[in-house]
């Protein structure tokens, strides 16, 4: 661990001495018993997360509780134009990503439970699911009660560039992705905290909120 990241360290522990413990660990217990329901509620938090990417995931939590089974149900027409009535930035894209990923809906359960190392289900999220990267993936990952992957989105980069943990990348690529990873990872090791954790009281330092 670098000496830069001394003073992002002790943040974290200060916060686990607080009021954010009871709700990191909240988050955690809805992210597990997610991961145990079906195969459709899954596909609105993948459905979720696909709203998530270069968008905000406030926004995008009202918008998945407006549009409910539309997700599942709707037309791509109609998804798109619920999604544009409803503020997201991307309407069409999204409806697009959302309805081609249709084809997983009673079947990602399945995956989840099928492939058993996190890295490897990443992997197959990226390859297979429209409109779904490293970040994204990690992000359903995490939500569905995987703990060993890092969410990197411009807070957690924010966050660590201004603590010196590194230079924020102008364009993120596979390698920095993984190298930044390998970072929070040894962040979390020395807090004692899994990256889901981490990743929680690292949001909240930066927002002052605990989303999911």
């Amino acid at each position: 661990m670098r000496y830069e990241a001394e003073r992002l360290v002790e943040s974290v522990e200060r916060l686990k001495r607080s009021h954010v413990r009871e709700l990191v660990e909240r988050r955690m217990r809805e992210f597990k018993k997610l991961g145990e329901a079906t195969s459709r509620e899954i596909f609105s938090e993948l459905s979720f997360c696909i709203l998530c990417a270069n968008y905000s995931a406030e926004r995008s939590m009202r918008i998945q509780a407006e549009i409910g089974d539309g997700f599942i149900t709707l037309p791509k027409p109609e998804l798109a134009e619920r999604l544009r009535k409803a503020g997201h930035r991307f309407p069409e894209s999204r409806a697009s990503y959302i309805v081609s990923a249709r084809r997983y809906l009673d079947k990602i359960k399945g995956v989840l439970e099928t492939i058993r190392d996190p890295m490897e289900l990443r992997e197959w999220l990226a390859r297979n699911i429209p409109g779904i990267g490293l970040k994204e993936a990690s992000h359903f990952l995490r939500n569905v009660g995987h703990t060993d992957l890092a969410i990197i989105d411009f807070h957690i980069l924010d966050i660590l560039a201004r603590h010196g943990v590194i230079k924020k990348p102008k364009t993120m690529t596979r390698r920095r992705y993984l190298m930044i990873e390998e970072r929070l990872r040894g962040i979390a090791n020395r807090v004692g905290l899994n990256m889901a954790q981490l990743d929680l009281y690292l949001w909240y330092l930066e927002t002052g909120k605990v989303l999911k």
